[in-house]
């Protein structure tokens, strides 16, 4: 059993009566004891912990498949196509190594989501972190893509107007994005594109604008939120670390819920502590623990995964 599943055993959250599990204590028995004697893997393993008050996990086709809304100006087709860069270097685990342990977890964290969302309204999803280079990007494309799987309209938006990183690692170049549209007098939503390959849409962060947090509270993007909500089935936004900045905040307000990345290796515990608290109780969806070095759990996934073919 894997060091995550025995944080939550150990944390008691299990008790009768309790909606919302104590996830500070949760989350940072994770990291102690520190283990100094295997170096941490690069972005190829991740961990959810979640507050096990949620259902049990059922399998994926038999979550019922949620009816499309229609919005009466603007639909997903209405957007242009473009080709995604997907190699090695876009880190989209779920396309480049499908069969791979990380992918599965992906998978796996999508389903949580759809299982979530039975229970709570639950469709515009943040991803945040700490502190930066905690994966959070890595981590928010490869859920987009988990959920496109199910033929659902997914937008990923890069919440980051400071230091974007998506559209580059998609190899998107520098595209018109979010930072645009929130200053233009646009009232209907652009500068989204569908991605062939990925198969979700994403609407770039543009151009970073000199000024990001006054932007964002301008009311134009709680707008644009309402009207995006009617067309997309969910909504990943890649937003900035939670520490030292302002601006998740505002992105946690016009959101459903969180998930709080964090990084073996170099995630804290006192930084963790402070994001954590930082994070409504009923808002945080849970914690995903990334380049994990958890080698036995790697084993048995590779001893029950399907057989590879032979090369020529």
């Amino acid at each position: 059993m894997s060091r995550i599943f025995d944080a939550l055993q150990r944390s008691g959250t299990e008790q009768s009566g309790v909606e919302y599990p104590d996830m500070v204590s949760v989350a940072t028995a994770v990291f102690e004891p520190a283990r100094q004697s295997t170096p941490p893997l690069l972005n190829d393993h991740v961990e959810l912990i979640e507050p096990p008050a949620v259902p049990a996990l059922i399998p994926e086709s038999m979550i019922p498949e949620i009816p499309p809304q229609v919005e009466e100006k603007v639909s997903a087709v209405s957007f242009p196509s473009m080709e995604a860069s997907v190699t090695p270097e876009s880190r989209l685990v779920f396309l480049t190594q499908p069969e791979s342990l990380a992918a599965e977890k992906f998978r796996f964290v999508g389903v949580r989501l759809r299982q979530m969302r039975q229970n709570r309204p639950l469709k515009k999803v943040l991803i945040t972190s700490t502190i930066p280079e905690e994966g959070k990007s890595f981590i928010s494309s490869n859920i987009a893509g988990a959920l496109a799987r199910r033929k659902e309209k997914i937008l990923l938006i890069e919440g980051d107007l400071r230091r974007p990183v998506l559209a580059e690692q998609l190899g998107l170049g520098r595209l018109a994005g979010l930072s645009e549209w929130l200053q233009s007098g646009l009232d209907t939503p652009s500068n989204i594109y569908h991605l062939n390959g990925p198969g979700f849409w994403i609407l770039p962060c543009g151009s970073p604008p000199p000024h990001p947090l006054e932007l964002m509270q301008s009311g134009k993007l709680s707008a644009l939120m309402n009207q995006l909500t009617t067309v997309f089935d969910w909504i990943i936004v890649d937003s900035p670390p939670l520490l030292p900045l302002a601006d998740s905040t505002v992105w946690m307000r016009l959101t459903d819920g969180t998930l709080l990345a964090a990084r073996e290796g170099k995630t804290q515990k006192g930084p963790l502590q402070r994001g954590l608290e930082m994070i409504k109780k009923s808002e945080l969806l849970g914690v995903v623990l990334n380049s994990c070095t958890d080698l036995d759990q790697h084993n048995y996934y590779r001893r029950y995964s399907p057989p590879t073919k032979p090369t020529k």
